[in-house]
């Protein structure tokens, strides 16, 4: 599927009505919305959509997806955040509907911004647009940014939150809202294993563990975020080139940062010896955390090894583990996880399972820690809490109130 360019996201006029699978439960259809128009569920999916479609190309601004009814209840617009630089979501649905937006409703997965960034507020387009009515799923924690809410219902425009509000904030926002919330990036751990726990074999060999399908999904999955983090002990038993590719070998249009942690140098001539990578010579989590974020980096996906990955749990760094596990026995062989900082039962990791599905042969555990809550873990010692100093692009602090061109805020590019 091509991406959509500079956020605009085709729509086919005359699906214009709601999915089976929409229903309509009480309060949830627009009251300005005739009985055949679309649910407001309908239309917040449809914006969820949309922002999926660009995943992974918004950063350091969030994946924002938008739909704009008429005053009948037809979709007339959609849009996604552009690349930095580019319009918002709103701005692209509200161009696409034109003159049919007056009247009608905007429905957005995060509160429009307020803040006039490189580009204006996206409260006064909706404004100027004449939308009578703005939906919007997540609030904006952001303390600059945010009280888009706010500006509009002082502006006599009708708004309404919370639709979906757990489903969009469990899709593409998950990682900036929480960067916004934490002042650290987000890190999913993905790991492939054996139904034993074994990430290889006893000799060390590893390719391949799991399935055609699977490894094509996390090379879907590498596409879509900011940076790639991996041990220099991967880096010498696999030398992997931590690239994201096709099933044809060709590369993804987007490919994210690549990251080694450790004090080892890369051996010359390795894939990871060359001058884009970036070598992080430590293997404290807060430390390389703290570096990315300093880059404008809001996703990290943490491919091992093992130790590494261990160093992350037991600093409870993870936010995410997606496990692809193989319907296979090693019997011996490398952990996938080494020393997590459990050293008794009651100290043991426990997640909780969001999603268990079949991805070819191998199954995929999607799981996040307990403590996390719509991605904002607990705060820690010498991290960021919600609303406190988040760093800008250059690694200065941004302090509540004042502005950054560089930060995770909508408004921002």
């Amino acid at each position: 599927m091509t991406r959509p360019l500079r956020g605009a996201v085709p729509h086919d006029p005359a699906d214009d009505s709601d999915p089976a699978d929409d229903s309509d439960p009480a309060g949830d259809r627009d009251p300005a919305a005739p009985a055949t128009g679309v649910t407001l569920a309908g239309a917040m999916r449809r914006a969820l959509a949309a922002s999926v479609a660009v995943h992974g190309t918004t950063s350091p601004n969030p994946p924002v997806g938008a739909v704009v009814l008429d005053a009948a209840g037809a979709v007339v617009g959609v849009g996604a955040t552009a690349p930095p630089g580019g319009p918002h979501a709103e701005v692209t649905a509200l161009r696409e509907a034109g003159p049919r937006a007056r009247g009608g409703t905007a429905v957005v997965t995060l509160e429009p911004c307020a803040h006039h960034g490189r580009t204006p507020p996206c409260t006064e387009a909706l404004a100027a647009a004449g939308v009578a009515t703005v939906v919007f799923a997540v609030r904006d924690p952001h303390p600059t940014a945010g009280g888009g809410a706010a500006v509009l219902r002082a502006g006599g425009v009708a708004v309404r939150e919370g639709v979906l509000g757990d489903e969009v904030a469990r899709g593409p926002l998950r990682a900036w809202l929480h960067a916004v919330r934490t002042g650290r990036p987000h890190v999913t751990w993905k790991l492939a294993a054996t139904l034993d726990g074994r990430s290889a074999a006893a000799d060390g060999t590893s390719r391949w563990i799991t399935g055609a399908d699977a490894r094509a999904e996390v090379h879907a999955l590498r596409a879509g975020v900011d940076a790639i983090v991996v041990g220099t002990g991967t880096v010498l038993a696999d030398d992997p080139s931590l690239t994201a590719r096709r099933s044809d070998g060709s590369l993804h249009e987007r490919s994210p940062l690549r990251v080694v942690v450790g004090h080892r140098d890369v051996p010359s001539g390795f894939a990871l010896d060359a001058p884009d990578v970036l070598h992080l010579r430590t293997r404290d989590p807060d430390v390389v955390l703290a570096a990315l974020h300093d880059r404008g980096v809001v996703d990290v996906l943490l491919e091992g090894g093992p130790r590494l990955a261990g160093a992350f749990v037991a600093a409870r760094r993870v936010d995410r583990v997606l496990a692809y596990l193989a319907p296979a026995l090693l019997g011996a062989g490398p952990a996938a996880l080494h020393e997590a900082g459990v050293g008794t039962i009651a100290d043991i990791a426990r997640l909780q399972v969001d999603d268990v599905r079949r991805v070819g042969v191998d199954v995929l555990v999607d799981a996040r820690p307990e403590r996390t809550v719509n991605g904002a873990g607990p705060a820690r010692a010498g991290s960021a809490t919600p609303g406190s100093a988040v760093p800008g692009g250059d690694g200065s602090p941004l302090r509540e109130g004042t502005l950054h061109e560089g930060t995770l805020r909508k408004g921002a590019v």
